[in-house]
């Protein structure tokens, strides 16, 4: 039964619909009727700007690591898989939340946060990789994807425990594939960078 409460909650931190209510908030508009239609971080700096994107980013990213860290403070070292399963919770909360009838963001925040517990060292020199490949070409689809090709290689390479290496590489896929849409306009030139006039 405290396994089920632990899960259950992380799920509903996790489904939170940050991208949803700041938008409310700051523009009065559904966030799904508005640029890509997409609740999550990316949409809102396109909608509401800088402040309230980054606001999004920053809970979005939160939701993921603080019931993974939680999870991995409260069952200790030898409890990896539940560690593994609070974080999945709280990403398919992200991705699936109850309060938008099971449609939310692509992951790329929330995921950062659990691979922030989990993983701090391959996910920081990730998210430098992140930073740099958007810096370059202002596309935060493709600063997301690479970040999730980087990350799991990073992990591997370093020869963190195995069990996680497998995990994080099934998430960054997942968050590659949540980006199919994007990788399509990538390859036809039509995906717009961050500060174009509608939303990717």
């Amino acid at each position: 039964m405290e396994m089920l409460i632990w899960l259950l909650i992380s799920y509903l931190a996790g489904s939170i619909p940050t991208a949803f209510i700041i938008t409310k908030i700051v523009k009065k508009v559904d966030i799904r009727q508005c640029g890509s239609g997409n609740p999550g971080a990316t949409n809102v700096f396109r909608i509401a700007g800088t402040v309230p994107g980054i606001i999004t980013l920053l809970i979005d990213l939160v939701k993921g690591y603080i019931p993974t860290l939680l999870a991995i403070s409260y069952f200790g070292k030898e409890q990896v898989f539940i560690w593994i399963l609070v974080g999945l919770c709280a990403l398919c909360g992200h991705i699936w939340t109850v309060f938008l009838n099971f449609k939310g963001g692509k992951g790329v925040a929330t995921g950062t946060g659990i691979f922030l517990a989990l993983l701090p060292i391959p996910t920081l020199y990730t998210a430098a990789i992140f930073a740099v490949v958007f810096l370059i070409t202002r596309y935060i689809s493709l600063s997301s994807i690479i970040g999730s090709i980087a990350l799991p290689t990073i992990a591997w390479l370093r020869h963190e425990p195995k069990t996680l290496n497998v995990f994080v590489t099934l998430v960054c896929i997942l968050i590659i594939v949540r980006h199919h849409s994007n990788i399509k306009r990538l390859l036809k030139g039509e995906e717009l960078k961050l500060g174009s006039p509608k939303a990717t």
